[in-house]
């Protein structure tokens, strides 16, 4: 590789990082907004949802790539425009075949990226997220003893605990459980220990009463009790046997399924979705870069603008990327769908080479460029401050 093919080379994988991180970190922030309940109502520490939450990182990173790579290709070469290498280049002779070279180096390598996390990083990134999820929400006892919180540990079953001893006994205990629309139990206890045996987990309260307040009965009935056993068992399920999803799937899973796989059984056509989704993800990287050059690549003047043709670049990205987005999805009910993905990859490779190669310039009619620039002078003067 020669010093300009290095230089490029670095710029733009240098960039590549910077965007991938900041555009990731920002999206995981929203995202791990959702689990936000894993410290609130939960009792979990701040590694854990860190250590949760940053389990979809690699997808997150499998979807942005591609679009870091078109950010970074276009500042590169808006920035080799700017300083009129490119002018230079082309005057000494260079051909613009190897400047592609140089860019394609750097969509090469995004590519491994995409095609490795693709495979193996994503889904195993979603499959620990799962199994962690499971296991801290299966795990009742954590959930409960959360002194001065009302907790929800199944859907319309609350508890409340006021305090608790350093020897671990509960004090001030509330049960409210509203499943059954029929009736209602509510149960006080002033104290309670928690038990754990062979039979389960068991909350032992002591000194209380349940209230049970059927609802075509105006009054509750009250029974009080000296101990009273509160099973949780049931809350937390036992041991659960995890099912994972057709995009927790690796790879070769998708190529080879389980015939007996009961989730392949009944969606078969969602398999095959996801396999021609997770097979076209490498390929994003390269045809961008295709795309980003064969408008943005070619010298120009400095009276040639080239915002209009960063956003032609951006319009056909997007269009190639909309379309693999709606082949994975309605190619679940109609196979051959799934074939326009690449049919749309294939003319986009096409196009972008055949311009590179002739050396054209991407830009709108002389016509729409005027009426373009008009309308600009006109709203700056609008909006220009008096």
């Amino acid at each position: 590789m020669g010093s300009i093919n290095s230089y490029i080379f670095r710029t733009t994988f240098g960039v590549f990082l910077v965007v991938l991180v900041s555009l990731t970190a920002v999206i995981w922030v929203t995202q791990a907004l959702h689990d936000i309940d894993l410290m609130t109502s939960q009792g979990q520490t701040i590694l854990v949802f860190i250590g949760i939450t940053g389990l979809i990182i690699p997808l997150l990173i499998l979807v942005i790539a591609p679009i870091a790579l078109l950010i970074a290709v276009a500042h590169v070469l808006n920035k080799l425009s700017n300083d009129s290498e490119i002018i230079v280049m082309n005057a000494a002779g260079m051909s613009p075949w190897k400047l592609f070279r140089a860019f394609m180096s750097v969509a090469v390598a995004v590519s491994l990226i995409v095609m490795v996390i693709s495979a193996y990083f994503a889904p195993k990134g979603l499959r620990m997220l799962r199994d962690w999820l499971t296991e801290v929400r299966a795990n009742v006892v954590s959930t409960i003893v959360q002194p001065g919180r009302f907790t929800t540990i199944e859907r319309g079953v609350t508890i409340h605990i006021r305090a608790r001893r350093p020897d671990g006994q509960l004090l001030g205990i509330l049960i409210d459980d509203q499943r059954d629309p029929a009736e209602r139990f509510t149960i006080l206890a002033e104290a309670g220990d928690l038990l754990e045996n062979s039979k389960g987990t068991f909350l032992i309260l002591q000194n209380g009463s349940v209230q049970r307040q059927e609802a075509k009965q105006p009054d509750p009935n009250m029974v009080v009790f000296d101990r009273y056993a509160f099973d949780l068992s049931r809350f937390s399920g036992g041991p659960q046997t995890v099912k994972y999803s057709i995009r927790e799937r690796y790879l070769w899973q998708l190529i080879w399924p389980d015939p007996t796989d009961q989730i392949y059984v009944e969606q078969p056509a969602q398999f095959r979705a996801e396999l021609h989704d997770r097979l076209v993800a490498p390929l994003y990287p390269l045809i961008f870069v295709v795309l980003a050059f064969a408008y943005l690549g070619a010298p120009r003047t400095n009276r040639q603008s080239r915002t209009l043709s960063l956003v032609g670049a951006i319009g056909a990205v997007a269009l190639v990327r909309l379309i693999g987005f709606a082949s994975t999805v309605f190619g679940v009910n109609y196979p051959w769908v799934l074939s326009t993905q690449y049919i749309a990859i294939a003319a986009a490779a096409a196009f972008g080479l055949f311009v590179i190669d002739r050396g054209l310039i991407i830009e709108p009619p002389a016509f729409l460029s005027n009426w373009i620039a008009t309308w600009s002078q006109r709203l700056t003067r609008r909006f220009a401050p008096q």
